[in-house]
C-alpha cells in the first residue's frame, strides 16, 4: 500500500479544490435555470472529474466513493448556489476562486501520484488533469466551448504548480512549504493571466508555407 498523502494541508486542498470546482458546474447550470438535481449533477461532476480519472489512472481507490464529505460538499454548493442570486457570483471573484481551485488541485493530484510510486513526468500530467479535467467535463456535458481552448493562461497554471510539486518532492523542504508554494506559485500566474489577459502565442502558418500551399 502506497504511503498516505493526504495530510492536513492536503486535505484543506482537497476540500477546497472540490468546492470552488463545484459552485463552478452549480453556477453553470443555475444561469441556465435548471432544476436543483441539475445543479447537483453539475456539482458533482465538476468536483471529483479530475480527481476521479486521476485515481483511475494510477490504480488507486476514486477517492470520493470512500470520503462521505466530498460528494456532500459537492451537494452542499449546489444548495448555496441554487438560493444566492447569480449576480453574487458575476465578475472576476470566481474567476480568481477557480483559479485557487485549480493550483490546489493540480498540486494534490501531483502529490498523491508520487505517493503511489508514479515517476516525475507522469505525475506532473495526474496534477494537470486533475486540476483540469472536472472543468473540461463540466463545458462538454453543458455544450459550450471548454476552458482550454481559450489562449488565456490555464492550464499552464495547473502545470507550473504541479511541476513545482514535483521538482519540489527531491528537496529535503517540509512538504507544507513545498505544497504551499506550489500552489501560490500557480494561483500567482492564473491571477496575472486573468488579470492582464495573459496567452501563450497560438499557432501560425508561415507566410513561406502558405504560399508553397496556394502555388
Amino acid at each position: 500500500m502506497p504511503e498516505a498523502v493526504l495530510t492536513p494541508v492536503l486535505d484543506w486542498l482537497d476540500i477546497l479544490g472540490v468546492a470552488i470546482f463545484a459552485l463552478s458546474g452549480a453556477l453553470l447550470a443555475a444561469k441556465e435555470r435548471q432544476t436543483f438535481v441539475t445543479m447537483g449533477f453539475f456539482a458533482l461532476v465538476t468536483g471529483v472529474g479530475g480527481g476521479t480519472v486521476r485515481d483511475l489512472l494510477i490504480d488507486a481507490p476514486v477517492f470520493w466513493i470512500s470520503d462521505p464529505w466530498i460528494a456532500a460538499v459537492c451537494l452542499g454548493t449546489a444548495l448555496i448556489a441554487w438560493i444566492t442570486p447569480t449576480r453574487w457570483w458575476e465578475g472576476k471573484l470566481l474567476d480568481y476562486a477557480d483559479g485557487v481551485g485549480l493550483t490546489a488541485y493540480a498540486v494534490l493530484g501531483s502529490a498523491k501520484a508520487l505517493s503511489y510510486g508514479v515517476q516525475p513526468v507522469p505525475a506532473i500530467l495526474m496534477g494537470i488533469i486533475t486540476g483540469t479535467v472536472g472543468g473540461i467535463i463540466r463545458d462538454v456535458v453543458a455544450g459550450r466551448p471548454s476552458i482550454i481552448m481559450r489562449p488565456e493562461l490555464y492550464v499552464t497554471a495547473a502545470a507550473l504548480s504541479a511541476s513545482l510539486c514535483v521538482a519540489g518532492s527531491v528537496t529535503e523542504l517540509p512538504n507544507w512549504a513545498v505544497w504551499s508554494v506550489a500552489t501560490l506559485a500557480g494561483l500567482a500566474l492564473r491571477s496575472a493571466a486573468i488579470r492582464y489577459n495573459l496567452a501563450l502565442p497560438s499557432y501560425r502558418e508561415g507566410r513561406k508555407g502558405l504560399e508553397i500551399d496556394e502555388g
